[in-house]
């Protein structure tokens, strides 16, 4: 379900792409199954547009990456955390706009 400039995190390289990374990263945690990550996917994909080369974008599926999953307790989908070296800065839970999905990012940079 990526594309364009939306990475695909998971289990195995969680830790090189997100916790290591040099710029803010923003993690959309979904589902294939899940309405709202639909619902929000052309926000994650224009947000990816236009942070390139300032933060990294990406999906993780909740379903086929049960490691990372539990270890930031993910109960909800979507649920987007915005991570900066290597912890979280911002999490918000439930479909949102771009808008506040750059908001988010912005803080962050």
């Amino acid at each position: 379900m990526a594309g364009g400039n939306i990475l695909e995190f998971s289990d195995q390289n969680f830790e090189q792409e997100v916790l290591k990374s040099d710029k803010p990263v923003l993690v959309d945690f979904w589902a294939e199954w899940c309405a709202p990550c639909r619902m929000i996917a052309p926000a994650v994909e224009a947000i990816a547009g236009e942070y390139v080369g300032r933060a990294k974008v990406g999906k993780l599926n909740v379903d086929e990456n049960q490691l990372v999953t539990s270890r930031y307790n993910i109960r909800s989908i979507p649920t987007l955390l915005v991570f900066k070296n290597g912890e979280i800065k911002e999490q918000l839970v439930g479909a949102t706009s771009k808008d506040t999905l750059a908001r988010l990012l912005e803080k962050n940079l």
